[in-house]
This record gives C-alpha cells, sequence and structure tokens, in this order.
C-alpha cells in the first residue's frame, strides 16, 4: 500500500452520513455509496438489449427501465452474498476491513434477512421478462452464490466475476430478442473480457493484502505483465464486440462509433500502474464512460439499421 493511511473505497460521508444510523449499515452493505457496480451491471444489459432485433423502442425502453432497477438491487444482492462468504478475509484487508459484516456493524442473520428481501424484489421484476430470460435470469443465481469462492481455489476469480457480472449482457439480449444465437455469444463473450480487464485493474489495489493473506487473482498472477494482460483482454472485448455487431446486424454508425471505446480501453491501459492503487480505482471506474461509449455505439448501429 501506498501513502501513510490505508487506501479503501467505503464513502461513509455525503448522503450516506446523513441516513439514520440504523440504515447506514445497510447502504453501506449494498454499495449505494459506490454506484459505479450497478452501472458495470446495467450497462452490459443496455448492450444486449440495443443489439437484439425483433422489439420496438417501446419494448427497448420497458426493458432498460427493469434493468435499470434490476441492476441495482441484483448489485445490491451480489454484494451482499460476497460479503457473507468474505467476512473473514474482509477484517484482514485495509480497502475492506471497514464493511459492515467485517467491522461487525451488521450481524450474519440481518444480512440474511436483507438478502431474503432484495432477491424477492429481483424475482419480481424477472418475472416481468419472457420465459426464456426467467430461466436464464435463475440460472445465473448459481455463479453470483460461487463467485466468492473462486478466489479461494483459483488465480481466475477476475474470470468467474466475468461469467456472474457480465450475465446482464445475455440477459438483455434474450429478454429483448427472446432467443439465444451467434450474436448472443459473441456478446457474452465480450462482456467477460471486458470485465476480466477492469477487475483485474480493481485488484491491484490489494495485491500486498492478497499475497499476505493467500487470496489468488489475476492481478496478482499478471503483476508483472499487467499492461499486456489488461490490453489484450480490452482488445479481444473488442473484437468480439464488433463481432457481435456484424452478427447483430449493426448498421453504418456503429462501426465508427467504435472507435470512441476502443480510444477508452487503450487510454486506461496508457494509464495503468500497479503501484498507484487509487489511480487503479479511478481507472476502474472510468469502465462506466467506456461501457456507455458502447451503448452510444451500438444505437448509432441501431439507429442505421
Amino acid at each position: 500500500m501506498s501513502g501513510s493511511l490505508p487506501h479503501t473505497d467505503i464513502r461513509a460521508e455525503g448522503w450516506i452520513g446523513r441516513l439514520p444510523p440504523a440504515i447506514r449499515p445497510y447502504a453501506l452493505l449494498a454499495r449505494l455509496d459506490r454506484p459505479i457496480g450497478t452501472w458495470l451491471l446495467f450497462l452490459p444489459g443496455v448492450w444486449g438489449i440495443l443489439l437484439a432485433n425483433g422489439i420496438d423502442a417501446r419494448g427497448r425502453v420497458r426493458l432498460i427501465v427493469l434493468f435499470g432497477v434490476g441492476s441495482l438491487v441484483m448489485r445490491a444482492a451480489g454484494c451482499v452474498v460476497n460479503d457473507m462468504w468474505d467476512r473473514d478475509i474482509d477484517q484482514r484487508v485495509a480497502r475492506t476491513a471497514g464493511r459492515p459484516l467485517a467491522s461487525g456493524a451488521l450481524r450474519m442473520r440481518q444480512a440474511a434477512v436483507f438478502l431474503l428481501v432484495l432477491l424477492t424484489i429481483g424475482l419480481a421484476i424477472l418475472l416481468c421478462l419472457n420465459p426464456l430470460s426467467r430461466l436464464l435470469g435463475a440460472s445465473s443465481l448459481l455463479l453470483v452464490a460461487l463467485y466468492p469462492l473462486a478466489k479461494r481455489v483459483t488465480w481466475w476469480p477476475q474470470l468467474v466475476m466475468g461469467f456472474t457480472f457480465g450475465f446482464g449482457a445475455p440477459l438483455g439480449y434474450a429478454a429483448a430478442a427472446g432467443r439465444i444465437d451467434a450474436a448472443w455469444v459473441a456478446l457474452y463473450a465480450a462482456t467477460i473480457l471486458w470485465q476480466l480487464g477492469f477487475d483485474t485493474i480493481y485488484g491491484f489495489q490489494d495485491m500486498e493484502d492478497d499475497a499476505r493473506i493467500g487470496v489468488k487473482s489475476t492481478s496478482r498472477l499478471w503483476a508483472g505483465q499487467a499492461r499486456g494482460f489488461v490490453g489484450a483482454c480490452y482488445a479481444l472485448s473488442l473484437a468480439a464486440l464488433l463481432a457481435a455487431g456484424g452478427l447483430g446486424g449493426m448498421g453504418p454508425g456503429f462501426w465508427p462509433a467504435m472507435l470512441l471505446p476502443a480510444a477508452a480501453m487503450a487510454w486506461q491501459v496508457a494509464r495503468l500502474d500497479v503501484a498507484d492503487p487509487r489511480g487503479c480505482l479511478g481507472l476502474f471506474r472510468f469502465n462506466r464512460e467506456t461501457g456507455l461509449a458502447v451503448a452510444l455505439a451500438l444505437l448509432a448501429g441501431l439507429l442505421g439499421r
């Protein structure tokens, strides 16, 4: 860790600090202080909705609204599951020691009740989608439950995270198109690779603590070749996005518009410094803008289809 103060991304000040004390730990457990995770779950869903054929504008807007609410709820549920698994590890990592379960602000039973409420809301949203989407959404819960275990058994937990957190893309496509096809596969692959790249950047914040307590990650595995690895993830993600656009019949506006997310990813690789935890956090957060750029490219392709 660099600097004299422990690095943390918990934001207990601002509007979170003005919440009633009894509610505040639940807001922190759900990561409401850090909406970037909700954005990174929501945007791939938007990609899928925009890429799909066979749905009108009103239907797309309806799905985008549902996915917005669902992303907020399911990201919170995923954080609860993660913290329930990791409470002992979190106590030993400077960045995460202040989390509600690790710090003792909430008990496991309280977290379990909160998780049940979140999953109930998520189920209500899932029931608003078509049967294929319901099946896919229910199956994704297994990934959500098992992801926190990955860092204990493999050097590639960020890849497992990509399959889990990137599931919004194929779910959005299935909800809009009502089918699984080659474009669906290419879009899911693109999302997994994108998230493998940016979650590896995120993991560079914890390398010293992870090494000390034996937590595995692609960040530790590729620390000596960080730019090459992240750059390869992003390049392959862009190639898969272009393939998805071609398979999905995107209009001519899609192709030049993809230069913007390509530039955003290249900028991240150029600025990456594994010895700068705060800088890595900033690059990770910049993926909201990167994801929005991909959504704009898909919108440009949709309007010209």
